[in-house]
């Protein structure tokens, strides 16, 4: 667990002050709330331009090395917002915890738990915060739905069922370089669905067990991993569960569902993004008044989650100004990629004439 930071050090009438690490899309969704959380005060990317650009609407300093940024600001800087490429979140966010900042980090926290667990001992030694960008926990139907296991309404968890079913296309990868790598990318279930992973720990629990098969269908020339996969998993609960997820939806996306069977009933969330509910049938219980969600995040050609950054932001001014809890913290991002790993880790890749495959091994336990 992390310590418990000395409120007092930021009153609840000072202004936040923030900084931004990697100056790509995902961050003007970060801009748009730290101007409703804060200020904004420093910006780095290492394309100049682009660091340039996020920090001359609202006066921050723009910086190509995060090292610089740190060592000319850190002490004007309370949190750093970590949304460089998925390979590089662990440096950064190290960086900026030993210079003293609070972080928010991006999905995924890491790409291994190792790295994931030197985050979290970086965040004890200093004395600072981390947060982990979990925004799909946010969602009503998915609220709701974890209020109501929380509360045993469901019963016992017997089985869930996980789609994931997007489109990305080749132009998708060819505009971010990173994306597709497996050094900074890492493959769909970190960049795409490591959101819908979160919850299957969230609302079940560990994973100690997971078999999978894997194959890249049609992205052989974008990415250097799979773009579909399907997965069997066991809960340490003795819960079951399987992942279905695919980048090929034609033209568009198409799913994001969760269903859960339970000794006392069944739920499934679905729509494109996990924003509806879609189906209920529970013993003397009934969900209802959920208020409509945000619409999802817009990314010009692609669209993506749901757009809960806002109460991410919030959350965020809560704990740093009023002792609140931290909605998902360090351990939490840690389980999402232990059950990420181990997925991976039953997959192996193969060469034969046909191509590049995968090719089921033995199963990665706890």
């Amino acid at each position: 667990m992390l310590h418990i930071m000395d409120t007092s050090e930021m009153s609840s009438s000072s202004a936040i002050r923030f900084a931004i690490v990697g100056c790509g899309r995902i961050a003007g969704r970060h801009m748009e709330h730290i101007q409703n959380s804060g200020r904004l005060v420093a910006t780095c990317d290492i394309e100049q331009e682009r660091a340039a650009t996020s920090a001359e609407h609202c006066g921050a300093t723009p910086y190509t090395n995060i090292a610089e940024m740190l060592a000319a600001q850190a002490d004007d800087i309370d949190v750093v917002s970590v949304c460089s490429p998925n390979g590089l979140h662990a440096g950064h966010a190290i960086a900026a915890l030993r210079a003293g900042c609070h972080v928010l980090c991006e999905k995924p926290m890491g790409l291994t738990v190792s790295e994931c667990g030197e985050m979290i001992q970086a965040a004890e030694r200093a004395n600072r915060r981390l947060f982990v960008v979990k925004q799909n926990r946010f969602n009503p139907p998915v609220a709701a739905v974890k209020q109501a296991i929380d509360d045993g309404k469901l019963g016992r968890v017997y089985s869930v069922a996980l789609n994931c079913f997007w489109n990305r296309n080749p132009e998708y990868y060819l505009n971010d370089p990173w994306k597709g790598s497996r050094d900074l990318d890492g493959g769909c279930l970190y960049t795409q669905f490591s959101h819908f992973i979160d919850l299957l720990y969230w609302m079940v629990g560990d994973v100690v067990q997971a078999h999978a098969f894997a194959d890249n269908f049609c992205h052989r020339d974008t990415v250097e991993f799979e773009d579909s996969g399907v997965v069997a998993l066991r809960f340490r609960n003795g819960a079951l569960g399987t992942v279905n997820f695919t980048i090929n939806s034609y033209q568009n996306n198409m799913e994001g569902s969760l269903t859960v069977f339970g000794e006392k009933g069944a739920v499934k969330i679905g729509g494109q993004y996990l924003n509806e509910l879609e189906y209920q049938n529970i013993e003397d219980f009934e969900i209802s008044g959920l208020p409509e969600g945000n619409p999802a995040n817009q990314y010009g050609h692609y669209v993506g989650s749901m757009s809960n950054h806002d109460e991410v932001y919030c959350n965020l001014v809560d704990v740093l100004q009023r002792g609140g809890v931290i909605a998902t913290n360090g351990y939490d991002g840690m389980k999402t990629v232990e059950i990420i790993e181990k997925i991976y880790e039953s997959i192996k890749w193969n060469q034969n004439s046909k191509g590049l495959q995968f090719a089921m091994s033995a199963s990665a336990a706890a």
